[in-house]
């Protein structure tokens, strides 16, 4: 058992923002794994959909949820969510110090303000801080508004302050572990990769469900976030093209996810006339989730080209790859890097050419076999969760040995 030292049992606080735990897939593979290894876990995150209690515990992790006061939109609402978000991790994390304790905070941005409360405690309680870089937020909002202005150098300057408040930091690839040396100024030994593997025994390669077609021959699968940077637009108009242009209607698009531009995709599709042939589920459980993966012929990560998607690692490639699915994505170094030769790689930004893609892996089945045997065996062999398991002990041996 890692988690013991001495006669004491290490006790880590883990807050994130962003979204609710256990449905935060990374955040609760690090918990649970975390608690595996003899730790003891409390987590502070928001509430969401089917996650509305305000404590509950899971497998021996304390679990406390609060309320954010809207999905931001503009400077003024995330000044509002962030401020609210602040407010609540600073008292539940004075009750889960009573009720609890801790040694250590783990922080998992989206913002780079959660510094505020692990540079508090380090202060003056003497806890130690990880930061957990899950999203580089300066180009994030580089994607959202498409400038560099004033907020973007003050995001720069929170990402900094965060670094430098940090004992150690966790970075999800390569690419986010050089911002953190040369951007953040941290030391390159206190810098650990710990990729977003999946789960193998959570993705389950599972029969498919032929209802989920709509009585079409093919499904074309998506999970993630239905956010801005997410790029759906470029789905939905390969879509429209595959449809008007290419004079294809034998396909339907199962797009599972929550997000804050979720109405407005929907909106979209019926604008392009497709909305027919286009299913939005909205947040959905894991067993909606993994019915459409496993149904679906192939899967689009259609992330725009930028700064931000260009060095992010996305789980979504990693859960297609574990189902076998053959991939389309546009050509980014990160993506490339997780899929190899289970992708197939559009020009960058280009709705045509991703439907193009999409509709020539459809005709061609022996591609598809190949392609998804090719990804569930770069996850078996490379990428699955447990070859992370130490790297994140490590890191936190690291911690507590510094």
């Amino acid at each position: 058992m890692r988690g013991f030292v001495g006669n004491s049992m290490k006790k880590i606080l883990i807050i994130v923002e962003n979204l609710p735990v256990p449905f935060d897939r990374r955040v609760w593979q690090e918990a649970t794994t975390l608690k595996a290894n003899g730790y003891g876990v409390s987590i502070i995150c928001p509430i969401g959909k089917g996650y509305e209690k305000r404590y509950e515990e899971i497998d021996g992790i304390h679990i406390y949820r609060h309320a954010l006061p809207l999905e931001a939109h503009g400077a003024k609402g995330y000044l509002l969510e962030y401020g609210a978000a602040l407010f609540w991790e600073f008292y539940l994390s004075f009750k889960v110090l009573r009720r609890h304790g801790f040694d250590a905070i783990h922080a998992c941005n989206p913002p780079d303000l959660i510094f505020l409360v692990g540079g508090f405690f380090k202060l003056f309680f003497r806890k130690k801080f990880l930061f957990d870089h899950h999203d580089i937020n300066p180009e994030l909002y580089e994607a959202k508004f498409k400038r560099r202005d004033f907020f973007y150098k003050l995001l720069c300057w929170f990402e900094r302050l965060t670094f430098k408040t940090a004992d150690i930091s966790i970075a999800t690839n390569e690419s986010y572990k050089k911002i953190a040396i040369e951007r953040g100024g941290m030391d390159p030994d206190k810098v650990i990769v710990v990729r977003s593997g999946p789960s193998l025994e959570r993705l389950k390669i599972l029969p498919p469900n032929p209802d989920l077609k709509k009585g079409k021959a093919f499904l074309v699968g998506y999970v993630g976030v239905m956010g801005q940077q997410e790029g759906i637009e470029y789905l939905l108009e390969a879509a429209h093209y595959i449809r008007n242009t290419l004079k294809r209607d034998d396909i339907h698009y199962g797009l599972v996810g929550g997000g804050p531009e979720l109405d407005i995709l929907k909106k979209r599709a019926e604008t392009l006339g497709i909305a027919d042939i286009v299913t939005f589920t909205g947040r959905a459980p894991d067993q909606l989730l993994l019915e459409i993966l496993n149904t679906a012929d192939v899967c689009v990560n259609p992330d725009e080209f930028n700064p931000m998607n260009d060095k992010s690692t996305m789980n979504k490639i990693m859960e297609y790859m574990a189902l076998g699915k053959p991939i389309v994505q546009f050509d980014l170094a990160e993506g490339k890097f997780s899929a190899a030769d289970a992708s197939v790689y559009a020009k960058p930004n280009d709705a045509v050419d991703m439907a193009n893609h999409i509709v020539a892996l459809l005709d061609n089945p022996e591609k598809r076999a190949e392609m998804g045997e090719i990804g569930r065996k770069r996850v078996v062999e490379l990428f699955e969760w447990q070859y992370e398991v130490p790297k994140l002990l490590g890191a936190y041996e690291k911690l507590f040995s510094s």
